[in-house]
């Protein structure tokens, strides 16, 4: 079985000119499959060319344009060929090669560049490469994807887009409850089996921390970033506390925090801030910590809240990649220990507000509270509960995860 992801719609859109495409995310999250299949639908498959392999780079060692006779010997689909240059990163001075292949085949050629940590963190520390790319993010599998329904853009309103939930009498049971046993990894999700899940699961993470970020940081005591991804499970759906973890940890602030840096880069977790902008008595000033795997957490109504922020940041950040528009994820907490899990801003505006509930509930007064305060934005209660939708009064709803995220 293979997934149709979005990220083959948006990220080759003839929209993004010339531009090569970089595509980042988790470790086995798809990123080569997605460029494949891309390259394959356009007869280009020939031209992938994977930087792992030493072939590759001696063949760059011995000609930089190796690749231009294989380019005449494509026939595209499409006028244009595309080429892909998987974990090129890895190789000394990438930037500067790259840029030639740029500079010297890219008004007429698509660039494909592939890779995770590392790429991302080479992206952000400036560059020779300014104005010759585009980035694209691609994150584990939502439930849209895993029920085969094509990308559709978001309207400008946000009622409109959780009154087009609720018009349409569709709830993905199976594909959710597959999603939160297995997680979003295509591979441990298309396997569909428990014991190759917990043999997939322990293995990522030892090779996340005892390759990727050794790679990637200074960081010596390895042994206690395992130690906070053991401690954080507790700590989902709070804000995190860096003192508290770090009298667990038995680590200095500076340390504790650069930890999570360095888990945030390798993309083990992402965290989100809290939202005060006109909202009365905010108080903290503490992130929420989630793991981008959220079968890490055994507590149900903490998985399916984990679930609900990952699905929400995949869904902002592909809005936001195929240039609809600029959207963000914060939560809101008052003095008074309150909260809404999550508030989506649409270029810097509160645009809806979301809780994640494991069952049908009331939905408490600070939630109407907070949305008077923002201007009367649409507030859901996602429920993993099936069959629930709801519109409880205006603007305000209560719907199953298997509809409003299907």
């Amino acid at each position: 079985m293979m997934i149709e992801r979005y990220i083959g719609r948006i990220a080759f859109s003839r929209d993004f000119g010339r531009q090569m495409r970089f595509i980042i995310g988790p470790r086995q999250s798809g990123k080569t499959t997605a460029a494949k299949k891309f390259l394959e639908d356009q007869g280009c498959l020939e031209l992938y060319y994977n930087w792992d392999q030493r072939k590759i780079r001696d063949r760059y060692i011995a000609d930089s344009h190796f690749f231009v006779q294989e380019i005449h010997n494509v026939e595209p689909t499409e006028r244009k060929r595309w080429l892909c240059m998987d974990e090129i990163h890895k190789y000394p001075k990438w930037k500067n090669v790259l840029k030639d292949f740029f500079d010297s085949f890219g008004q007429e050629n698509g660039f494909i560049i592939t890779g995770s940590a590392r790429l991302d963190m080479m992206r952000r520390s400036g560059d020779s490469l300014v104005g010759r790319y585009f980035t694209f993010r691609l994150n584990p599998v939502t439930l849209r994807e895993l029920s085969g329904k094509s990308f559709k853009e978001p309207p400008a309103d946000a009622d409109e887009w959780v009154k087009s939930k609720l018009d349409h009498l569709v709830y993905e049971k199976a594909e959710l409850s597959a999603l939160l046993q297995f997680s979003g990894f295509p591979e441990p999700l298309l396997v569909n089996s428990v014991r190759f899940h917990n043999k997939w699961r322990r293995d990522y993470l030892d090779r996340l921390i005892r390759e990727d970020l050794r790679d990637l940081t200074r960081i010596q005591e390895l042994e206690k970033v395992a130690t906070i991804m053991h401690l954080l499970p507790e700590r989902i759906s709070s804000p995190l506390s860096i003192n508290a973890l770090a009298k667990d940890v038995k680590c200095s602030f500076a340390t504790v925090s650069n930890y999570l840096k360095a888990m945030e880069l390798g993309y083990l977790v992402f965290r989100i801030s809290p939202y005060s902008k006109r909202i009365s008595r905010s108080l903290t000033k503490e992130t929420k910590a989630y793991f981008f795997d959220w079968t890490r957490l055994k507590n149900p109504a903490r998985r399916f809240e984990n679930y609900v922020a990952v699905e929400l940041k995949t869904l902002l950040e592909l809005w936001t990649d195929a240039g609809i528009a600029n959207f963000h994820m914060n939560y809101l907490r008052n003095r008074d220990g309150k909260e809404t899990d999550f508030l989506i801003l649409r270029d810097d505006e509160p645009w809806m507000m979301l809780e994640a509930k494991f069952s049908r509930a009331n939905i408490d007064y600070h939630h109407r509270k907070n949305r008077e305060l923002l201007r009367r934005i649409p507030f859901v209660q996602i429920v993993r509960q099936d069959n629930i939708a709801e519109e409880r009064e205006d603007g305000l709803y209560q719907i199953s995860a298997s509809r409003l995220l299907a």
